[in-house]
């Protein structure tokens, strides 16, 4: 066992490279370093990003989305579209799962199937319930109908397919998963890393890259150091500004800046006691300076946002909808306005409750950990006790997912479509709706989006979502963030999508 160590804010941290990897030449080996560790390797009920980029090498889609997020040809080699509710695709013939079994329109029908049956508690079940049938038209050729038109389902169709006859009969895929991708399963030390091997019956041919691990390491500056060690090879968003900015100028690494799909919000759970009331939400979002967020705590990596609507989908983007701008003065005023007055403690209170919450994030990111922090002083400065809770990862999640939290400080990535961010989050009775929050005329406008023929027709139908929700404030959207991606020079084929996925290491 090989262990290099890296220092950690003043601890050390060891990363376990298994002794059957060789030292890393040219790409028989590329170590990435990620800063969490996978929590299903079975697509259908993915977590989190490490899960999302680990699959992506080791499963195929029926499409996988391209550099600009369009979709192209994986397993289907080509689909047509005869009426708003069918979808028909024609599927490849020399694709095998790592078991050597072919991939089959079975699988394709069981895979969307599981997924849909509310008894896996699927992620994607939201994105892909507007399913009525799965059929197999022949051998090689899959329809699906639809029970009305769903505007973004093909931006949802680069879910891995997994293999019937090994998931019918019980094989655990969360934790030894059997794609059809170009990368085979190897090993999964928990908390340390996850090793993939090139697939050498890929139906794509075999990739020029030997080895990918993925490295958990949590500290954001730790995986920089681990970089400018050797420890690791690709480090990718999130890390920090100043750890960016140093990357950029070393000429031993390549980098990769783009606008990302993300953003990173304060979510308010609408069951909360005292952040139910809409007024009282955007009172509070004013004392959020998401302009020092992103400009020093996150040194200008992170743009600060001005609504949910996200500038990189320019046909649902409008600038005039903007929420609450932060001033301590409008807040104290509104908050005065609702009846919470300044105690003889300096807290404020109403009919004997102090106006106290919790906002929670995470620990294993520093910038966020300076943001809740940053918050809770402007909050105590006009009288609002917002008490900080920070605690691991999975701990985090685990109170968010159940909703016992006030508010939690989230980044929410991988946004192939507005849908990700507002329907699935913000839609009444939707499974990652965490924050409870529900309004029937967002809905309404939100379904609108899903079933309109034309982006036009889309993209106004967000913008009215969004005039509404700057009003109910479920959400207070700080930044939205870049992509940014670092290699050691010697890595060939670095060039990762905006979704962080490393299919271009396959490449010579």
């Amino acid at each position: 066992m090989k262990i290099n160590q890296i220092i950690n804010h003043g601890l050390v941290a060891a990363v376990m490279v298994a002794a059957v990897i060789p030292a890393h030449a040219a790409n028989d080996v590329v170590r990435v370093g990620m800063d969490v560790d996978a929590q299903s390797l079975d697509p259908r009920t993915q977590r989190n990003t490490t899960d999302v980029r680990v699959l992506d090498l080791l499963y195929d889609g029926l499409i996988s989305l391209d550099q600009s997020l369009t979709p192209q040809p994986n397993l289907a080699l080509s689909w047509e579209q005869p009426d708003a509710t069918t979808l028909i695709f024609d599927i490849r013939t020399d694709a095998k799962f790592h078991d050597g079994t072919p991939v089959t329109v079975d699988d394709v029908i069981y895979t969307y199937e599981t997924v849909v049956d509310p008894a896996l508690a699927s992620n994607h079940a939201s994105n892909l319930n507007v399913i009525e049938s799965i059929t197999a038209e022949d051998e090689n050729t899959v329809v699906f109908k639809l029970k009305a038109p769903f505007a973004p389902l093909l931006s949802y169709m680069d879910l891995g397919i997994v293999p019937k006859h090994l998931a019918e009969a019980g094989h655990d895929l969360s934790t030894q998963p059997v794609g059809s991708g170009p990368f085979t399963f190897g090993q999964w030390d928990r908390g340390s890393q996850i090793v993939l091997n090139a697939n050498a019956d890929y139906y794509g041919g075999m990739s020029a890259t030997g080895q990918v691990v993925f490295v958990a390491l949590a500290d954001n500056s730790a995986r920089a150091q681990a970089l400018e060690a050797g420890s690791l090879d690709i480090i990718m968003a999130p890390l920090n500004a100043d750890d960016i900015a140093r990357l950029r100028a070393d000429e031993r690494f390549q980098s990769v800046s783009k606008p990302g799909i993300k953003v990173t919000y304060v979510n308010f759970n609408a069951k909360s006691p005292l952040l139910s009331d809409p007024a009282l939400r955007r009172a509070l979002s004013m004392l959020i300076d998401n302009q020092t967020i992103g400009d020093d705590i996150f040194g200008g990596v992170e743009t600060p946002a001005t609504s949910i609507l996200m500038p990189v989908f320019e046909w649902a983007y409008d600038a005039s909808i903007t929420q609450p701008a932060f001033d301590i003065a409008a807040a104290s005023a509104a908050l005065d306005e609702l009846g919470w007055v300044v105690g003889a403690d300096g807290i404020r209170e109403k009919d004997g409750v102090k106006l106290a919450f919790t906002l929670a994030t995470h620990s294993e990111d520093s910038a966020r950990i300076q943001s809740v922090e940053y918050i809770q002083n402007l909050m105590m400065a006009a009288g609002v006790q917002a008490n900080v809770s920070i605690s691991d990862f999975p701990a985090f999640i685990g109170e968010v997912i159940g909703g016992s939290y006030d508010a939690a400080l989230l980044g929410w990535d991988n946004l192939v479509d507005p849908d990700v961010l507002m329907y699935v989050t913000l839609h009444t009775g939707e499974s990652r709706n965490w924050g409870n929050y529900s309004n029937p005329e967002v809905d309404a406008q939100l379904e609108l989006a899903r079933t309109a023929q034309t982006q036009q027709e889309r993209g106004d139908a967000y913008k009215a979502a969004a005039r509404l929700l700057v009003e109910d404030m479920p959400y207070y959207v700080l930044t939205n963030a870049g992509f940014d991606a670092f290699a050691a020079t010697d890595v060939t084929g670095f060039d990762p999508d905006v979704l962080g996925n490393l299919r271009s290491l396959t490449k010579d």
